[in-house]
């Protein structure tokens, strides 16, 4: 059995951002679909959420579908779709219980219009919630969120500095990550969040998505806890 972290309150990250990476590697090493991957990626998503939850994260952030994951076989893609759409149908009530707040970011009126449905509803549902804020990143890209900030900016005809990008970025009124964790042994960002991370701690972790558990989650957070954050002064 793990041994149970003690995490300072003081030191916690207020957001945490997550890319899920390596379920269809999961899935490949078992000789199962990519899709069985995907089913099974819940789990960690569950043990997170449960984790944050236990320590007063504010914030997670996950990156659930970019906008280049439209290149997957379609079959894929509405494998995914369903997923989310039962998980918001069938675990609402349970999001309620934890006081969890759900918010989507990316451009969600370019999904299929069921699902824009069911994501609009979850987000109603829960807007009263405030224990925890889940950012579901659907849909999402950085460089079209920054292209867009840019664009609404000189719509507005207002000055384009940070405050403003800022204030016109799908993550607006949510403060920057803290942390960055992605799973798979893979070191990139793939065009999540380049904005927000300016000042981020990345921690790369080795394990594939649907192995990560709520004690990997408390191990970086604990990691977390010891780092001086400068911000760029000595």
């Amino acid at each position: 059995m793990d041994k149970k972290l003690r995490i300072n309150p003081q030191r916690v990250p207020k957001h945490v951002a997550i890319i899920m990476d390596g379920n269809g590697r999961w899935a490949k090493d078992k000789g199962m679909t990519r899709v069985f991957g995907h089913k099974n990626a819940l789990t960690a998503v569950r043990q997170t959420l449960e984790a944050a939850g236990e320590l007063k994260v504010r914030y997670i952030t996950l990156y659930a579908f970019s906008t280049e994951n439209w290149k997957r076989p379609k079959k894929e893609i509405n494998f995914l779709f369903n997923l989310l759409e039962n998980f918001l149908i069938n675990k609402i009530d349970n999001l309620l219980k934890k006081n969890i707040k759900l918010k989507f970011i990316g451009e969600i009126n370019k999904l299929p219009i069921r699902l824009r449905k069911i994501i609009k509803n979850s987000e109603l549902k829960t807007s009263k919630n405030s224990s925890l804020q889940v950012n579901v990143a659907l849909n999402y890209g950085s460089k079209s969120e920054l292209i867009n900030s840019i664009k609404n900016i000189r719509k507005k005809k207002i000055k384009i500095n940070e405050k403003n990008i800022d204030n016109n970025l799908f993550t607006k009124n949510i403060i920057d990550p803290d942390i960055l964790i992605r799973t798979g042994n893979t070191q990139r960002l793939s065009n999540f969040m380049l904005w927000q991370l300016a000042y981020t701690e990345i921690f790369f972790e080795k394990k594939l998505w649907p192995d990560f558990k709520s004690n990997d989650f408390k191990k970086i957070l604990n990691k977390f806890k010891s780092i001086k954050r400068n911000f760029g002064s000595i």
